[in-house]
């Protein structure tokens, strides 16, 4: 175990004890080489010298957004697995041991090395490595070590958001296709799983554009990125304080001197405005990212065209299901009508073979052949009551509406 920069033999028993309050990390330094720590939280804030606040940030219990922070001395980025923390001379990369982080420190391992050694091992010679010496010797076109970190990892993100996306939209396509052709349960609940895998992939996606369009509005966040510029500036002879006290004496040679202090303060100030090169880098991977946001957001709109497309089809199988049942409403309106008809016919007609079945029937009565006329008017009657009754049966029925007019 690393512990106060100091190697510690630790045995597993104790290893298993701080397991709870212990983190993996790794460090890198600019030379490419790589370092496992099991320290605590309290370790890395003494090593690189940030607040708490800062680093509950990289907590992975805790759910932050995408973020990028620049501090006084180091650079905090929390962007989806990659949780690192730059300073000017090292990175510190959080679970090292991670499938998704285990690419990115084989990147950082190959492309932390600068590109030019010879111009390093000068630099190395001198007391103030971040000194204005360094740029005459033209160092200053080297990238500085924070970017080269800082471009891995915006790169390393960028890529896997982009591949996620394209894996979505491998596996969407074909589902909205198949859905168009055959609506189904099955096929619905794929779409519905597939949307909402979309939803949460453009919101961090979204996440990681908004930090960086963030940072390219503000150039004082970007100048707080600068963090070799800080620490040459920081360790520059170019000061009042420094000027000895008997050349205020010498009118001539305090004037060159404070001449001299005022060009290199405006040259100062001038460089410490100047963030066209992360603002370069920068922009280039807000494109990137713009692009794979732009996938998303067609993918989106042809998941909506589907989806009103599928609600159209819906709507007509609705209405061609209303109809038809509307007709067969109609056609049992009608049965039910003709069956009333049928039915109070079939009552009076009833009555009337009643009348005509007593009077057929063998009883003795002292009038049927003296006064055989009399069957006839009974008969009549008869046929009048059972008429009028059909006629009042229908009347109701279409006063009740339980017929039409």
């Amino acid at each position: 175990m690393i512990r106060d920069g100091v190697l510690v033999p630790v045995d597993q028993g104790s290893l298993k004890k701080k397991t709870a309050v212990s983190s993996s990390w790794i460090l890198l330094d600019h030379n490419g080489h790589t370092t496992i720590l099991d320290v605590d939280k309290y370790v890395i804030m003494r090593r690189v010298q940030i607040h708490a606040r800062d680093l509950r940030i990289l907590d992975p219990m805790l759910s932050y957004p995408s973020t990028i922070l620049g501090r006084e001395k180091v650079i905090v980025l929390n962007l989806e697995h990659i949780k690192a923390i730059v300073t000017a001379e090292e990175v510190l990369l959080r679970d090292p041991l991670d499938d998704n982080v285990i690419p990115i420190v084989e990147q950082l391992q190959r492309r932390l090395v600068p590109d030019n050694p010879i111009s390093q091992g000068q630099g190395e010679e001198d007391d103030h490595p971040g000194v204005r010496n360094d740029i005459d010797t033209g160092e200053e076109n080297e990238f500085p070590f924070e970017f080269r970190a800082l471009e891995v990892a915006l790169e390393a993100i960028c890529s896997f958001l982009d591949a996620r996306t394209r894996e979505l939209e491998t596996d969407t396509y074909p589902a909205l296709d198949e859905l168009t052709a055959k609506i189904s349960s099955r096929n619905l609940d794929r779409v519905r799983k597939l949307k909402s895998a979309m939803t949460r992939l453009t919101n961090r996606v979204q996440k990681v554009r908004d930090e960086l369009e963030q940072l390219l509005d503000d150039d004082d966040d970007m100048a707080d990125l600068y963090l070799s510029r800080k620490l040459a500036m920081a360790s520059s002879p170019v000061s009042d304080s420094v000027v000895p006290n008997w050349f205020h004496n010498s009118p001539t040679i305090g004037s060159k001197i404070s001449r001299t202090t005022s060009r290199a303060s405006a040259a100062t100030i001038q460089e410490e405005n100047d963030v066209e090169e992360l603002e370069m880098l920068l922009e280039a991977y807000f494109m990137q990212i713009e692009g794979t946001l732009n996938k998303l957001t067609t993918l989106r709109e042809y998941i909506d065209d589907t989806e009103d497309y599928i609600n159209i089809q819906l709507d007509n199988y609705r209405n061609q299901l209303i109809q038809q049942i509307s007709i067969i409403v109609m056609d049992i309106y009608h049965f039910c009508q003709l069956e009333l008809f049928l039915s109070s016919g079939t009552v009076c007609l009833s009555v009337y073979s009643l009348v005509a079945a007593i009077f057929g029937m063998n009883i003795p009565y002292t009038w049927k052949n003296e006064h055989g006329y009399v069957f006839k008017w009974v008969v009549i009657i008869a046929g009048i009551v059972c008429a009028s009754l059909f006629s009042i049966i229908t009347f109701y029925a279409r006063h009740k509406g339980l017929v039409g007019s």
